[in-house]
């Protein structure tokens, strides 16, 4: 099975958790024998479970590479796209991408789905069915339906042209209010989760009638330039032969804090005290900090590096204009390498806590407007300073200059508290240099 994970997101509706780097399905909140797993964790676990043979990419901004190498390894494929274009030109993209780089034949089936639904392992048995029918070639699009349980204004809606179980389409409807939404389950009307399959070919060729490229490599280096259209615009409302396959299992949009909490095990992650007068409250803390709830009803309390949210539940969904207010740089994020914390911000100077996986190092790099100076917690590596290596563990201190090459390499988890000093401290003020070992 051939599978496209759409991971997009801004990161402003599970604010303080999650920024314009660590968006939702990067947030560690499912309970497993280990500790905790993510959303994207969990659904890569899913479908390797369902289908270990299963050929996974996963197509996603640039900022966020690093957080799923984090998370998943080298091994899982990703599809960059250079910037935001909206979910045709991504899918696109990672189509071409799939038959010229990866090698697809044009009568593969592929499915796409979003890379952070709450589901049972019997939706992505369901997966496998979808794929079987875009293979069999009846329908240029093979949809899933979900079965309704209520009537949803925060989803699109199928009408089928009948009751099987695989059917025809008859029509599609916008998101609707909920009076009109109990109208088209009346009339059999399905969920539209964003869930499709289709031979390569099929997208493919719709993608070269409506954007001029060669390739893959073209297709990238023309990104930018393209017009932002969602994939139902410019192709499902535009298709005649289309089916879609019911689905009746469970299935969650983990968009918000209220549908983020239901899925909680316990109500607490993180060091937090819930008295026995709270009802329905949920807290997710990753600071060093104790949060004690006490007489509160539906509420959610949030704490991070990035801000503290105390809110009830229903009026979370109405969080993203206020977080558009706050002006504020990224305090943590998850890189290929490790993560880093920012601890304190002050005019001429910034600290952070770094932490590195064993055997992997930052970049070889440079600044020209700050010093830095590392100074060791734990574990044991290698500091490369202009070329000169040598051997770091707890305790140990390095001094930067601005314009020296530096980075740091892990023997084992390292621990480093990086503190960057000067009059104009910025993401942009590093120059990469290829270096060997």
């Amino acid at each position: 099975m051939n599978i496209i994970l759409l991971s997009g997101g801004s990161g402003k509706r599970l604010w303080p958790l999650s920024n314009d780097i660590r968006s939702k399905q990067f947030i560690k909140i499912f309970k497993t024998p280990d500790g905790y797993e993510s959303m994207v964790q969990r659904v890569y676990r899913q479908i390797t479970e369902v289908d270990p043979e299963a050929c996974v990419t996963i197509a996603t901004s640039k900022t966020q590479v690093s957080s799923i190498h984090n998370q998943l390894g080298d091994a899982v494929g990703v599809c960059v796209e250079p910037c935001r274009r909206d979910t045709f030109p991504a899918i696109a993209l990672a189509t071409a991408y799939l038959h010229d780089v990866k090698g697809v034949s044009l009568e593969e089936p592929v499915v796409v789905c979003p890379v952070d639904p709450y589901v049972n392992n019997d939706y992505f048995e369901a997966l496998k069915q979808l794929s079987a029918l875009a293979a069999q070639g009846k329908a240029n699009l093979s949809l899933m339906g979900i079965e309704p349980t209520y009537p949803s204004e925060k989803y699109g809606y199928i009408i089928p042209e009948t009751a099987e179980p695989v059917s025809k389409v008859k029509t599609f409807k916008e998101k609707p209010d909920a009076k009109t939404a109990a109208v088209y389950i009346e009339q059999g009307a399905l969920w539209n989760g964003g869930v499709f399959a289709y031979q390569l070919q099929y997208v493919l060729k719709r993608a070269h009638e409506l954007i001029e490229f060669t390739d893959y490599q073209d297709l990238f280096r023309k990104y930018e330039s393209l017009t932002k259209i969602s994939f139902d615009y410019a192709v499902v409302e535009r298709e005649p032969e289309i089916q879609v396959l019911r689905f009746a299992g469970q299935w969650k949009d983990m968009g918000t804090w209220n549908t983020l909490t239901e899925a909680m095990e316990s109500p607490c992650i993180g060091k937090a005290i819930v008295n026995e007068s709270c009802e329905n409250v949920h807290v997710l803390n990753e600071l060093n900090v104790p949060v004690l709830c006490m007489g509160l009803k539906d509420v959610v309390v949030s704490a991070s590096p990035e801000g503290i949210l105390v809110s009830d539940k229903d009026q979370s969904s109405y969080i993203k204009p206020y977080v558009d207010a706050i002006d504020q740089q990224i305090m943590f994020a998850e890189k290929s390498w490790g993560s880093f914390r920012v601890l304190d911000v002050e005019d001429e100077s910034l600290t952070i806590k770094v932490t590195l996986h064993a055997g992997h190092r930052m970049n070889y790099h440079s600044h020209t407007f700050r010093d830095e100076v590392w100074t060791v917690i734990s574990g044991q590596g290698r500091a490369v300073v202009d070329g000169t290596v040598r051997t770091v563990r707890a305790g140990g201190v390095i001094t930067m200059k601005a314009g020296c090459r530096h980075t740091i390499v892990a023997d084992t988890e390292l621990k480093v508290i990086e503190v960057q000093l000067g009059k104009d401290i910025s993401v942009q003020d590093k120059q990469k240099f290829p270096l060997e070992l």
